[in-house]
């Protein structure tokens, strides 16, 4: 078996909230994994998701996920 994730990314699991999302977060959701795709700005804090499924999920400043963050090594 091939291994095709590049030598200089780690992928690490992270808590997340509406303020440290990111494009590109892995978050799993009824045991399926869904990419963020895009973020829109709510009001009072809360973020919007778009997934790459075309699904979107409203975070409130409180809710908390754990996600998969790829993150390039220096």
């Amino acid at each position: 078996m091939i291994d095709r994730t590049p030598r200089s990314v780690l992928a690490s699991n992270i808590e997340v909230t509406a303020a440290t999302v990111q494009r590109g977060d892995s978050i799993q959701l009824g045991g399926r994994a869904c990419r963020v795709q895009d973020l829109f700005q709510l009001p009072q804090g809360a973020k919007q998701l778009l997934f790459e499924s075309g699904e979107l999920l409203t975070m409130h400043t409180r809710t908390r996920f754990v996600a998969v963050r790829m993150m390039r090594r220096r």
